[in-house]
């Protein structure tokens, strides 16, 4: 095992798929700006508003709506600052809690699916005036867990109400099929390189009829929405990547499979598991699992010796090992520094799972 890498960290990025390095370096060399009136730029708008055609399409969205951001952070950043009022769940990414710490946070079950009573409750209490100017947001798919919010039935809800719905959709695209017709939604942030793509270029879907204020001053790029000059190819590798994701969903629901197998195989192996989520439905490329004789930053160390990438919870605190504030909101407090998040992905095979959990048995 030495020398060798199995990387079950997906969630935290996925490895640069072909199409998109293959389309990346295709277009690389010539000037890039889409802005510009001449050939280059035309040339480089052509590429740029095919790669926004591919993402839109792939969401059954306008292609007029998506807005290129440098990433699901700024997106989230991008829909938050637009509101006074935020109310969200508890479990959610720090790139929603960060921003805005005043907001409102629902309760989760066990499995961390969001209370719809409480949300119904909660948003009873606002009058219509404060209505209009809240946000709820809620994560599709929870990026250390896996689980999956009842994205239906909290926008129905919140179209009750007449109050906007975001929703952070990083995880579940390109790993379950994917939509933005969801009833009430209004806003949802994607991220490329979750799906293969590369680092630093992201999309935020805009319902038609919304607008949101512009976090930046200066050109028009995107609709006046995000300006700045684009980044053309980062764009190019994402709508490269997504194509690739869409192709590739049937590998995914092979996945679910594979996870499932190695969950059970685990739990015959150790006495001291406890599988995260379990009872809701999840990503099928995600397993988190609690090793209660086993403190995460242990098992972390002697996994990576032995050629194992994977991570506690989400990559987004600076590479600390900490609690998770995740598991802990689902009532596993005693649990929450004993996780390892295994996330697989367009790379990875039956065997890794396998060869994952008969390293787990000794550890």
């Amino acid at each position: 095992m030495a020398g060798a890498s199995i990387y079950l960290d997906h969630n935290a990025t996925a490895p640069l798929r072909d199409e998109a390095r293959a389309a990346m370096l295709d277009a690389m060399g010539p000037p890039l700006n889409a802005s510009s009136i001449h050939d280059a730029g035309r040339k480089a708008r052509y590429l740029v508003e095919q790669a926004r055609g591919d993402i839109a399409d792939a969401l059954d969205a306008r292609h007029a709506d998506i807005t290129f951001t440098s990433g699901a952070t700024e997106s989230n950043n991008m829909v938050l600052a637009g509101f006074e009022t935020i109310i969200t769940s508890a479990v959610e990414h720090s790139a929603i809690l960060a921003p805005r710490p005043d907001g409102i946070r629902i309760k989760v079950d066990e499995n961390g699916i969001l209370s719809l009573d409480a949300l119904d409750q909660t948003l009873s209490t606002l009058d219509e005036a404060q209505k209009s100017k809240t946000l709820v947001s809620v994560i599709a798919a929870n990026n250390e867990t896996g689980t999956i919010q009842p994205l239906a039935e909290i926008g129905k809800i919140c179209q009750a109400h007449k109050v906007a719905f975001h929703s952070d959709m990083v995880q579940m695209a390109g790993k379950v099929p994917t939509t933005i017709a969801i009833e009430g939604l209004s806003f949802a942030s994607f991220s490329a390189h979750k799906i293969g793509g590369p680092s630093g270029v992201g999309a935020l879907w805009i319902k038609p009829g919304l607008t949101l204020p512009a976090m930046l001053l200066g050109g028009g790029q995107e609709q006046g929405r995000r300006p700045g000059t684009e980044n053309a190819l980062g764009i190019i590798g994402f709508g490269a990547a997504i194509k690739a994701a869409i192709s590739g969903l049937s590998h995914y629901q092979e996945m679910a499979s594979w996870r499932d197998e190695a969950e059970a195989e685990l739990q015959d192996l150790r006495d001291d598991v406890t599988i995260m989520g379990r009872g809701a439905p999840r990503l099928p490329n995600t397993s988190s699992v609690a090793l209660s004789s086993v403190t995460s930053q242990t098992a972390l160390m002697s996994l990576d010796l032995k050629g194992f990438c994977l991570s506690s919870g989400s990559a987004c605190s600076s590479g600390k090992v900490a609690a998770s504030h995740v598991i802990s909101a689902m009532g596993y407090n005693e649990l929450a520094p004993h996780i390892l998040r295994i996330s697989g992905g367009w790379t990875t095979k039956r065997d890794d799972f396998q060869m994952l959990v008969k390293t787990l048995a000794t550890l």
